[in-house]
Formats: structure tokens, C-alpha cells, sequence
């Protein structure tokens, strides 16, 4: 997605739904990568848009409605160096 605006977002999930939520993660068309995490976080998101306010959609709206998910860290990205 040439021009697109990118955000990571560091999900916890429910102890046993960590498969389940990166599934469900993955069917949202925005996620373009989900990995599965060692560390305080369980599981990682990369989310592109073409426009700020569809990151509230995205991860407001679809993103939280994903039973499973206790709690999200959000990370604009500014810039990237290398792909």
C-alpha cells in the first residue's frame, strides 16, 4: 500500500486465545501481519491505512470486538528505514 499510514499494535490476550485472536486478526483486511510474540506482549500487529481516521476503525471498532483481547498498546509509525 504505497503511502500508507502504518500503526504496530501490541495486543494481550486471554490466557489459551492467543491462536484464536491472531486468527480473527487476521481476517481484518487492514492487518497486513500478525506474529506471536515472546515478552510482555502476546502478539503483534501491523495495521495500514490510507488515512488517519481509519485507524480508529480499525483499531477501536474491529480490532476490540475480538473476543479475547484484554488489552492493546498502540505505535504510529513516522517513518520506515528499511522494508
Amino acid at each position: 500500500m504505497l503511502d500508507a499510514i502504518t500503526a504496530i499494535v501490541l495486543i494481550n490476550a486471554e490466557k489459551g486465545k492467543v491462536s484464536e485472536v491472531a486468527r480473527q486478526l487476521s481476517r481484518i483486511d487492514e492487518v497486513v501481519e500478525v506474529h506471536s510474540v515472546a515478552g510482555v506482549y502476546d502478539l503483534i500487529a501491523k495495521v495500514k491505512v490510507k488515512e488517519y481516521g481509519r485507524l480508529s476503525d480499525v483499531i477501536t471498532e474491529k480490532m476490540q470486538a475480538i473476543d479475547g483481547i484484554e488489552r492493546t498498546m498502540t505505535l504510529l509509525c513516522f517513518k520506515t528505514f528499511k522494508l
